[in-house]
């Protein structure tokens, strides 16, 4: 799963990249929590997003915003990282002319991110959202919201409570033709610190229920980090 470097924005944007050269395989872009606490594309969730797309057959793309690792720039509030994951998602496209589907999955900030290009691009079909931060960030922009998707929230989260994100689930699936399975990871805080598995298991079920008819079969592989 080589580096690659992407012409962002302000500068380049480094992301790793996992290609699946056999058929149209459908494409995901993957979204690391915040750059000022810490947040990259190595992060352990992101990482087990990363991997449960892997394994069920899609060409995926993790990215490094601004500032981060050898991205270049400086953190820019959430406008600049939007430029950056629609910089990546064009990228993932230029490599994928002919994938049939496209989803992308962000932690935390980068569910807050990866859910405000969700309204920018209608090619994204699905999304999953692990810890939004519901009490922390606007989610309003969401109306309508344009696709399904998954939203999983550690029932031991002390930093986004789960009644904000009950309550962002509750408005989003009472609108029209749009499903929401919301997930609760029993004893997950909000780093699901131990309950990575348990992650990798929910969101590969997930992916496996909701993938286009015909798509590839899953890649058997390890888990091993890449």
């Amino acid at each position: 799963m080589p580096d690659i470097i992407i012409n962002g924005p302000e500068g380049r944007i480094e992301g790793r990249y996992h290609h699946v050269r056999s058929g149209p395989a459908p494409m995901a872009l993957v979204l690391h929590p915040h750059p000022l606490h810490g947040g990259n594309m190595n992060n352990r969730v992101v990482y087990t997003l990363y991997q449960s797309f892997v394994r069920r057959g899609f060409s995926t793309l993790r990215i490094n915003f601004r500032g981060v690792g050898r991205s270049q720039g400086s953190f820019d509030r959430g406008e600049g990282e939007l430029a950056d994951a629609a910089a990546a998602l064009d990228w993932l496209q230029t490599y994928n002319p002919n994938a049939g589907s496209c989803w992308v999955a962000g932690y935390s900030f980068g569910a807050w991110i990866g859910m405000q290009l969700l309204m920018r691009r209608p090619e994204i079909e699905a999304f999953i959202a692990v810890s939004p931060p519901a009490s922390q960030y606007d989610f309003t922009f969401l109306a309508p919201c344009p696709s399904s998707g998954l939203v999983l929230q550690g029932d031991q989260d002390t930093l986004v409570p789960i009644e904000s994100v009950q309550k962002l689930v509750h408005k989003l699936s009472h609108q029209r033709d749009i499903k929401i399975d919301f997930r609760k990871v029993a004893g997950a805080d909000h780093f699901f610190a131990d309950q990575l598995e348990l992650l990798g298991t929910q969101v590969e079920a997930y992916i496996a229920d909701h993938m286009t008819p015909g798509r590839p079969e899953p890649v058997t592989q390890g888990r091993g980090r890449n």
